[in-house]
């Protein structure tokens, strides 16, 4: 039995990061109904047709979930989601601000009407505040909490290529509510939780708040190197690739001397004798590195980084990374049912030595409506009209 069977989440969710947080519980168990628009369904389904006609980010969020097609601007579709939280225990929603409030579903509504249930809103800034009605996506939230001012190079601010933002919302919406649902076994209770995008990715930001907050000044673009740690980062070899290599510590400093560079007195040199150092005069100590490397192939010199224990890795493309020797060996692709026929899906990170999650189908928009609409005892007819 997975932990989260007899779970019933209703998810009124678009986009990335209620999905990514409902999907999480999917996996584990949860009964996921999907509220979506009647025919176009929830926007990220447009995003593009890369998947066998399929949107990528679609696929990726949305396995093992039913979807339940409602116009809530009706009184029929706002009874039926009624009904449908009537008997949940979860439910999500991460719609733009106000918006759910205007349709009778707000936080506190739900709370007096449904003391049971968890309720969780994800929104970009919070529910409170001269930010809460501003609207937010994933680039902007990357702005605002100062992710993009250090990511790229000197040159070019960059946001990263994945949607992080979202995800830290969707990840912390996860964990919450897994939170509230213990908290419920033991009081009874339901609660209200909000996770915003802003606080989540904050979050995130650890290092370089206290950086910036205690240092002399901020975090520097430096591309794919690290802004406070050297060497750290990546080298060209001799044959004209590309290799990263991480040193943490003297330890690894000394080895890195002695068996990569193989130049022993180097360790020694008081230019270099401590990160912060290092650091000070990364100009003098690549050119170094960089000469050493320039003789050598890229072969070798991992190799050698092996042979000193040092941390490195090839820059792979995405393809590379979906045929990475390690989740093959692992075996940690499974295949799912979609409306486009079988998907790839990488299997959730965290592995369980006595349960699997469920990885079920990728629904269409409305597939579940009339099965749903029957369930809860209510005439099909209601969903269509």
């Amino acid at each position: 039995m997975l932990p989260l069977e007899g779970i019933t989440v209703v998810s009124l969710e678009q986009a990335v990061a209620a999905p990514f947080a409902s999907r999480q519980l999917a996996d584990l168990g949860a009964r996921v109904i999907k509220v979506e628009r009647p025919g176009t369904g929830d926007f990220a389904r447009q995003y593009d047709r890369t998947v066998k006609g399929l949107s990528s980010h679609f696929v990726w969020l949305n396995r093992s979930k039913e979807s339940i097609a409602l116009d809530l601007q009706t009184s029929e579709g706002r009874d039926i989601l009624d009904k449908l939280l009537s008997e949940a225990d979860v439910f999500i929603q991460n719609l733009k601000p106000g918006a759910v409030d205007r349709l009778g579903f707000g936080a506190s509504a739900l709370k007096e009407k449904y003391p049971h249930l968890i309720i969780c809103g994800i929104s970009g800034y919070g529910s409170d505040g001269p930010y809460k009605d501003k609207k937010a996506y994933d680039l902007l939230i990357q702005c605002e909490t100062g992710v993009v001012s250090i990511t790229g190079t000197d040159e070019t601010p960059s946001k990263s290529g994945i949607s992080i933002a979202d995800i830290a919302a969707g990840m912390y919406a996860y964990s919450g509510i897994l939170t509230a649902l213990l908290s419920r076994f033991r009081t009874g209770k339901g609660t209200v939780l909000e996770v915003s995008m802003l606080e989540a990715l904050g979050e995130w930001m650890g290092y370089p708040l206290y950086y910036s907050e205690y240092g002399e000044r901020e975090p520097q673009r430096t591309g794919a190197s690290h802004a406070t740690i050297f060497p750290y980062g990546p080298f060209q070899t001799g044959d004209g690739k590309l290799i990263f290599l991480a040193v943490q510590n003297e330890r690894e400093w000394a080895t890195f001397c002695d068996f990569v560079l193989e130049d022993q007195d180097l360790k020694n040199n008081e230019n270099f004798h401590s990160n912060a150092k290092r650091l000070s005069n990364k100009t003098e100590l690549q050119k170094l590195i960089s000469d050493v490397f320039h003789t050598l192939t890229s072969e070798e010199i991992v190799t050698r980084l092996e042979k000193a224990e040092i941390a490195n890795a090839y820059l792979n493309t995405i393809k590379q990374f979906i045929e990475h020797p390690q989740l093959a060996f692992r075996d940690r692709w499974k295949e799912i049912g979609s409306p486009a026929g079988p998907l790839k899906a990488l299997i959730p990170p965290v592995t369980f030595a006595d349960m699997k999650p469920v990885m079920g189908p990728i629904p269409a928009v409305g597939e579940h409506t009339d099965s749903i609409l029957r369930e809860f005892g209510m005439a099909v007819e209601m969903g269509k009209r």
